[in-house]
Formats: C-alpha cells, structure tokens, sequence
C-alpha cells in the first residue's frame, strides 16, 4: 500500500503548494487507485499533482470524507480532467453530478482490502485499508470521537496505523497500541502526539510518501 499525500496545511516536498485542506492517493497491487478528498482549491490540487507526476487520469475513484469545503473545494476542478467513474461520498453529501455515486451510510466493502467506516455520527467516514501489517485507517478530519472511529474501524482488523487530520484529539492513549501515527491537516496537538509517540509519529505534507 502506497499513500501520497497531495494536499495539506505544509509540504514535505520542496516546491508544493500548501493549503488549509487534505488529499492523498491511495494505491494498491490489483486495486483501483482512489483518490481521498480533494483539498480545498482545484487549481493547488492539479498543480500539486503534477508536481507529484500524478496523472489524474490514472485515478479510477474517490472517497470523500465529509462535505467541508477543504476537503471537496477541488471535487469540481479534478472532474474536469479526470475520468473517475465512481464516487463514495457520506450519504449526507449532496451535489456530486455526472458520475456513478455511492452513497455510505452503514459499514461497506469497497474492494477485497478496501472499507469504509460508514458514515458516523451522520457526517463523517474513514478508509479502512487492510495491509499485510494490519489495518490503515485514514481520516479527513475526524470529527466524531476518534474512540468510536477506531471501533468501526476495528471491525475489518487490528488497526496498525492512521493517517489524517484529527482535529481536536487529545485521548492520547488511544493510540498506544498503534505503529504509524502520521497527523495532518487539522490536528491541533501534533506537538503533544509527536512527544508521546516519537518512533510511532512521522510528519506529513504535501509530498509525503508512506509505504506499508
């Protein structure tokens, strides 16, 4: 499993945009490449992904987290160049025309190693990704409780690592138990969780590759 991250508040990579937003490609052997948010800003998430020499014709589907602008700003602009044929959105996201849309409210498959969390607390879903280390999880901004995301989670598997934003989190020890800790985007205590877990902790941006 490959992850890039292509938009977020920093780059890790030198002559990236950053933006207040989040996107990462998500890739995997014998899997469609999905395509996780769009950031806030469509001209910044194209420009980054040439950068990045991704191709958006080569992404075959998207995930969106929830309907927040930073991370759908760019859903109008990609369309445009791309030929996704599916789109998983919460079932209370509205506004997505023009393509084969799947609406998630409850837990679902995706593909053999690929889950959503289902749409919690009526707004927000996560990427389960099944790896042979254990389960990825990936987040656009968690809102709902982390507790409850990493429950919904478990499900599929041990959880072995998140990626993402995480907002306001601060239950630290929820994590404890994790390997791979990379927060993005909205987290407000990276400081603290970089401090608590600094072999498990790596730093994201625009730019950051993180393979499992």
């Amino acid at each position: 499993m490959k992850v890039t991250i292509i938009y977020d508040n920093t780059v890790h990579k030198d002559g990236l945009q950053p933006d207040w937003g989040f996107s990462a490609l998500i890739e995997m052997e014998n899997t469609p490449s999905i395509l996780f948010d769009t950031g806030a800003n469509g001209k910044i998430l194209l420009n980054n992904m040439e950068k990045l020499d991704i191709d958006p014709a080569s992404i075959e589907e998207i995930f969106i987290s929830h309907s927040h602008f930073d991370h759908t700003g760019g859903l109008s602009e990609f369309l445009n160049v791309s030929k996704v044929a599916k789109i998983y959105i919460p079932a209370s996201f509205r506004g997505v025309k023009n393509r084969e849309v799947v609406k998630v409210s409850e837990a679902i498959k995706i593909h053999d190693n690929v889950f959503s969390t289902g749409e919690l607390d009526g707004m927000e879903q996560g990427m389960a990704v099944k790896t042979d280390k254990g389960i990825v999880l990936i987040v656009g901004c968690s809102h709902p409780n982390m507790a409850y995301i990493l429950d919904a989670a478990r499900q599929f598997g041990k959880i072995y690592g998140v990626i993402g934003g995480l907002h306001g989190f601060n239950e630290f020890k929820l994590f404890k138990n994790l390997e791979l800790i990379c927060p993005t985007h909205c987290t407000q205590h990276k400081a603290d969780i970089e401090r608590l877990y600094p072999m498990k902790c790596i730093e994201g941006g625009a730019g950051r590759v993180i393979e499992v």
